[in-house]
């Protein structure tokens, strides 16, 4: 499972900017993951419960905001939900993934001593 190694890369940022602050104890960690990102939210829910332990995030909640798909033309910057083709509707132009496929430390909430 690829979430234990999101979960490490994740605890490693927090813990940087907790050392930076000088703080010893993590509360609360907020991540946007995309939708098309592959990650499964309960298993990385399961993977954070489980690495947190004997840390100073043992007692830091991970709250996540999922984030849907957005695709937009590059051609003429049309943008759309949900994918319906690979072409914009409007010029022809082939779309891209502008969001929904991204894994985001968005926030960390600290214990200030």
């Amino acid at each position: 499972m690829h979430e234990y190694s999101i979960v490490q890369a994740l605890y490693d940022q927090v813990m940087v900017h907790a050392r930076t602050q000088g703080v010893g104890t993590v509360q609360e960690v907020r991540v946007r993951i995309g939708e098309m990102s592959g990650v499964d939210v309960g298993l990385l829910d399961t993977a954070w419960r489980l690495f947190r332990v004997h840390t100073p995030c043992e007692g830091a909640a991970m709250r996540v905001e999922t984030v849907s798909p957005r695709w937009e033309c590059p051609v003429c910057g049309t943008t759309a939900g949900p994918l319906r083709g690979l072409r914009c509707d409007g010029c022809g132009g082939a779309l891209r993934l502008a969001a929904g496929d991204e894994i985001v430390l968005d926030q960390i909430v600290l214990e200030v001593p």
